[in-house]
């Protein structure tokens, strides 16, 4: 199945956290990513569907962190 890059609905990403940390995510449409920088995870969305399990999540280097930490 092809991935494409169908948008998050809005008021959805206003209320999902980290299932790991409970932190806010900041969401990343390039990568069709839900960043968690506190867990220092990244939750795939696929088809506009956010997929918040840990197992499906890739882990972020450094400079990810880094980069997703500033405002």
């Amino acid at each position: 199945m092809a991935e494409t890059n169908k948008e998050v609905d809005p008021r959805l990403l206003e209320i999902l956290v980290c299932p790991l940390t409970k932190a806010t995510l900041r969401y990343d449409r390039a990568r069709q990513e839900l960043v968690s920088v506190e867990a220092g995870l990244a939750y795939p969305v696929r088809d506009g569907i956010p997929i918040m399990l840990v197992d499906e999540a890739r882990r972020l280097d450094d400079a990810e962190k880094a980069r997703y930490a500033q405002p």
